[in-house]
């Protein structure tokens, strides 16, 4: 097991951790009942961070973010000396939390995507785990939270006996979403990306040789250029030109402080 702690990667504090870490920690929180949050974050999350200060800080106060790609692994191996062998990749990372919740009979809701989206990923979970309980399946508003609102979802989602919650709304509205919720629940949030689109079957998963040689990004492009153009083409070459800073102390990323300061609307 790997838990070395956060380090900064472009002024973003992502965690030096291997599944098992990652697991354990998620499992311990909904077991004692904690607030706790995560993220899994690529390239574009990271970006996102960076070019977002105030939505860097609010990455900065979470519990655990993963390097959910093989550049953000290859970072802190770079910058830290991580020795991480693989990544902590969302999708991949869900399933192995689910596994551990359905021997544990830890209850789990399932927030965000859409109806139809949730229609195909819940009997597709259920096959994979047949002693998964489902406490609740919520799809998303795609819109902004109303006044009290956060407080209604929260209470939707204790009524129903969960003890995690898998928030799939994607980047940075996921993010920001498990930010504003933390305070008021006792149990994990995660931020698990196109982990819904993939277990539904809705996204094709790249080969295997893609994801250990970075390539995740190209596969993904040429499913989807018209939506994804801009993330790829513009971002990455920005986050190797920060990252090349970074290791030579050309830059120095220094990473703003968590805050915990409340958000007055966010995705829902």
């Amino acid at each position: 097991m790997i838990a070395r702690g956060k380090r900064n990667v472009l002024g973003v504090l992502v965690d030096a951790v291997d599944y098992e870490a990652a697991v354990d920690q998620v499992v311990t929180a909904a077991v004692d009942r904690r607030p706790f949050a995560l993220t899994a974050l690529a390239v574009h999350g990271v970006m996102t961070g960076v070019t977002d200060p105030p939505h860097n800080a609010r990455l900065n106060s979470f519990d655990l973010v993963t390097p959910d790609g093989q550049p953000v692994r290859w970072a802190l191996n770079l910058l830290h000396s991580a020795g991480l062998a693989e990544r902590v990749y969302g999708p991949t990372l869900t399933l192995r939390v689910l596994e551990r919740c359905a021997e544990l009979g830890l209850p789990v809701y399932l927030y965000g995507s859409t109806e139809p989206t949730l229609a195909r990923l819940v009997p597709a979970l259920e096959r994979m785990f047949p002693a998964l309980k489902l406490a609740g399946v919520e799809p998303s508003k795609f819109r902004s939270a109303q006044p009290g609102e956060a407080a209604e979802i929260a209470d939707r989602i204790r009524a129903s006996g969960a003890r995690l919650v898998l928030v799939g709304l994607g980047c940075p509205r996921q993010e920001i979403f498990a930010y504003a919720m933390r305070p008021l629940l006792d149990m994990p949030l995660m931020a698990v990306g196109a982990a819904f689109d993939y277990h539904a079957g809705l996204l094709r998963t790249p080969p295997p040789w893609m994801q250990r040689v970075g390539l995740e990004w190209l596969w993904r492009l040429g499913l989807e250029p018209k939506r994804l153009w801009r993330r790829y083409v513009l971002l990455n070459p920005a986050y190797l030109t920060r990252l090349t800073a970074q290791h030579l102390r050309l830059w120095k990323a220094t990473p703003p402080p968590p805050t915990t300061d409340p958000l007055p609307t966010f995705p829902v």
